[in-house]
């Protein structure tokens, strides 16, 4: 006779085939979500209509990523525990344009399905982290470029310069030639400050450990007695 699967392990298989089959509109959606903003921002004098339609698609991708959200919180199975367990999720739910940062884990799983060569860890690492930092640098200029060019007293007049100023603070230098003065301008910065961190020490970290990999392979081939 057969036994019934545990609750805990049904809803982790439907939590599971919930992901695989909505990570590609998902990601599309990310992606629809950063080109409607960025072209909401950067837009200088969009005709009405142009103007709704990026609003009916920012909202309307929202909507999306709150019922998924809502889903897999059903799947999971454990309740007000969820928020905290997976404080990402919520985070990108709250902050939408973070969402295009879930691209990197997709396109990853793509790269699995099709079976194709994959490079390893150390340099996936740095590739990753390389393209968190390119859509994370890109959304938070845009919300510092529409929060600080219309405030008063501010040095952050272009988007040109929105983009210089997070550079400077996801490298962690920080000039100091423009600088926020809106809360919400501060606000972004110091989320890609804590975001710069992170990504220099997980790059840090991959190419010391990689360095350390070569060094021991070099010196045990070192120890070899020649081959006759």
């Amino acid at each position: 006779m057969r036994t019934r699967p545990s609750r805990p392990a049904a809803d982790q298989r439907r939590l599971h085939r919930w992901e695989n089959r909505t990570e590609l509109p998902l990601a599309t959606a990310s992606l629809v979500f950063l080109a409607a903003y960025a072209l909401r921002v950067l837009g200088t004098g969009l005709p009405p209509a142009v103007h709704d339609l990026c609003v009916a698609l920012l909202l309307g991708c929202w909507l999306l990523f709150a019922a998924d959200y809502a889903v897999r919180w059903r799947l999971s199975g454990e309740g007000p525990r969820f928020w905290v367990r997976h404080g990402l999720d919520t985070a990108v739910l709250l902050l939408p344009l973070l969402r295009p940062l879930r691209v990197v884990p997709v396109y990853e799983a793509v790269r699995r399905r099709h079976r194709r060569p994959r490079l390893n860890l150390y340099a996936r690492v740095m590739s990753y982290a390389g393209l968190a930092a390119l859509l994370l640098g890109f959304a938070g200029a845009l919300a510092v470029y529409a929060a600080e060019r219309s405030a008063e007293d501010s040095t952050i007049r272009t988007f040109g310069d929105a983009v210089w100023c997070v550079c400077a603070t996801l490298a962690t230098v920080g000039y100091g030639d423009t600088v926020p003065v809106t809360f919400l301008g501060r606000a972004v910065m110091v989320a890609l400050m804590a975001g710069g961190l992170a990504l220099l020490g997980a790059v840090t970290g991959s190419f010391a450990s990689w360095l350390l990999q070569v060094f021991a392979e070099e010196g045990e081939n070192a120890g070899r007695p020649p081959a006759s």
